[in-house]
């Protein structure tokens, strides 16, 4: 499966933005999805999760309250909607499959998308 991860920017604290991730190649329904994501001189780290079909979603506590992961199957689409964004919320934000269930670690997902930026300004 191909992932492209877009709708990144420049947003003020307190603002929000959506994140989608278009998969193609394959059935994206076959996959978990996930969101990492990778501030300058920092680790990639885990973001969010959601099941095949939207069962069970997972979330760093670094997001939780304020990010929400759902996905659209029939229109090979995730999403990451962001609210609430604070200037520690700026990184690379990268999308992510695996044909594993619910994982929080990098090395689990095998399919990555390129990565949108994410500016969130004091």
């Amino acid at each position: 499966v191909q992932l492209q991860a877009f709708g990144g920017g420049l947003v003020q604290a307190g603002g929000s933005l959506r994140l989608s991730c278009a998969a193609s190649g394959r059935t994206f329904s076959r996959y978990t999805m996930g969101w990492f994501r990778q501030a300058p001189g920092k680790e990639r780290e885990f973001v969010a999760t959601i099941t095949k079909h939207s069962i069970t979603t997972y979330y760093a506590d670094s997001v939780k309250g304020r990010f929400t992961i759902f996905r659209d199957n029939a229109k090979n689409t995730g999403y990451l909607q962001m609210t609430s964004l604070k200037p520690e919320d700026t990184a690379v934000y990268y999308c992510a499959a695996s044909e594993a269930g619910l994982e929080t670690v990098v090395s689990r997902y095998a399919y990555w998308g390129q990565g949108t930026e994410v500016t969130v300004s004091s």
